[in-house]
């Protein structure tokens, strides 16, 4: 006899009536029917809801809230309903300090998956006094409606754009910079760039915006070479943004969703804007990477440093460098500092930074990390501490490997994903490492993002 085809106990369109009983780790409420979960945005543990069910899959389906009977003492009213569409702001309606306490229970379910939870303490997580208004680069795609080209950001899971101006989570002053842009780009005969077609020339704008020194770069990335009357549209541009001190042309032709392209022009400027961090100076390019929340960075960084606890005599190796951000606060307190970045055009920038800084204990270098710290060591090096901040994909085998030859004393693990995060330190802790404490810091407000500071000692 044929087995029976599986069924989901839900279907598409099908209106049900469910408690919250948990949060994924996105944030969205799940709520089950004989097991199976459905995963609700905008939905909070403790609610009971009147739900539409929009997509069923094998082992779950999604759905939309209809009507709320009870609202979850951590409830707040929503600043933007766009920010839940566009997935720009997913935990808006969940308040403050209760998003923190949902970041730090991301960070104790991976420790707890991986059986270190026991071998540590995570901390509360540190959050920012007003969560808003804290991100010093936009990236933001171009629509246009009746001639007139407008700002948005795409709906989730989808290629339509939803209108925006008030982004809610950008730094003063990014948003009408955007608004100022496109008033002066709309005196022109520009198009917006259309996906499905691959036509029309603007694609997005990018705003970068210091948040100690108020320098703006603008990066206009178009599907062509060349602006309609661009020295025109340039001249302008200088003269309605005063804080202005870059313009970047950067062409991307490709029928990709890749934002920048290679190839690109300064047409005003350098490609650069300079902004600060614990008092050193730092200038990035369009191109650099350079921690979006500024303040919280730097509590950030202050927790590695703390973790790292330098004398002022060790010798200390920054992995995934960047341009310097992490090395040069780490040169401040020690000996030496070694940084190693896969990115040559970042190890350049970091060695500009160092040399801007008056900091001559710092040697940076291009090349994989597990490739150049076995170079160092070869060549005599002995670090007393290894610092890293990789992407979220977290540590390569290879690296960890290499660093567990060479047994520095200690470890500092700077992470913005728990899951990587958890499994990386359980391959440390198996080879002997003891784990410190754990300190969640809260870089993105009002999204699922976490990142998360831990020392590790040998023993």
């Amino acid at each position: 006899m044929a087995k029976k085809k599986w069924q989901a106990p839900v279907k598409k369109n099908q209106i049900l009536d469910v408690t919250i009983t948990d949060l994924t780790y996105e944030g969205m409420g799940v709520a089950k029917i004989d097991r199976y979960p459905l995963f609700i945005q905008n939905a909070l543990v403790g609610e009971d809801c009147q739900v539409k069910v929009v997509k069923v899959l094998k082992k779950f389906a999604f759905a939309i809230v209809l009507k709320r009977y009870n609202d979850a003492d951590s409830r707040v009213p929503l600043r933007d309903e766009n920010g839940l569409r566009t997935g720009t702001m997913p935990l808006q309606h969940m308040a403050y300090p209760a998003q923190l306490a949902f970041k730090r229970q991301q960070v104790v379910n991976s420790l707890q998956k991986q059986g270190l939870l026991e071998k540590t303490q995570v901390l509360e997580t540190i959050g920012m006094e007003e969560p808003w208004h804290y991100r010093n680069k936009a990236q933001i795609p171009i629509g246009q409606a009746d001639g007139k080209l407008y700002t948005g950001f795409y709906r989730k899971g989808s290629h339509k754009l939803v209108p925006m101006t008030d982004y809610q989570i950008q730094l003063p002053g990014i948003d009408e910079t955007l608004q100022k842009v496109l008033a002066i780009l709309n005196q022109y005969p520009i198009s917006a760039y259309d996906e499905d077609s691959h036509q029309g020339l603007l694609r997005h704008l990018i705003v970068r915006q210091g948040y100690y020194t108020g320098q703006v770069m603008l990066v206009i990335v178009i599907n062509g070479k060349k602006l309609p009357e661009e020295e025109k549209i340039v001249a302008t541009l200088k003269d309605e943004l005063p804080d202005l001190v870059s313009i970047v042309i950067n062409s991307n032709q490709k029928n990709t969703n890749v934002i920048m392209g290679q190839d690109q022009r300064v047409v005003y400027g350098e490609d650069l804007y300079e902004d600060r961090m614990f008092d050193l100076t730092f200038r990035i390019s369009s191109k650099s990477f350079f921690q979006v929340n500024t303040s919280q960075a730097e509590k950030l960084y202050h927790q590695a440093l703390e973790a790292a606890d330098l004398k002022g005599d060790e010798v200390v190796v920054d992995a995934y460098c960047g341009i310097g951000t992490i090395s040069l606060c780490l040169a401040q307190a020690a000996k030496e500092v070694y940084g190693v970045e896969v990115v040559p055009d970042a190890i350049n920038q970091a060695r500009e930074n160092a040399q801007l800084n008056g900091l001559d204990n710092v040697t940076f270098q291009a090349g994989k990390a597990e490739e150049v710290i076995q170079d160092w060591v070869q060549a005599g090096l002995k670090p007393d501490v290894v610092v890293v901040d990789p992407p979220r994909k977290g540590l390569a085998e290879d690296f960890i490997q290499s660093v567990l030859e060479v047994q520095p004393p200690k470890i500092v693990y700077v992470s913005c994903n728990p899951a990587t995060l958890a499994r990386d330190l359980a391959k440390f802790v198996d080879q002997g490492y003891q784990l410190g404490k754990v300190q969640p810091v809260d870089m993105f407000p009002q999204t699922h993002h976490v990142e998360a500071v831990v020392g590790l000692t040998r023993n």
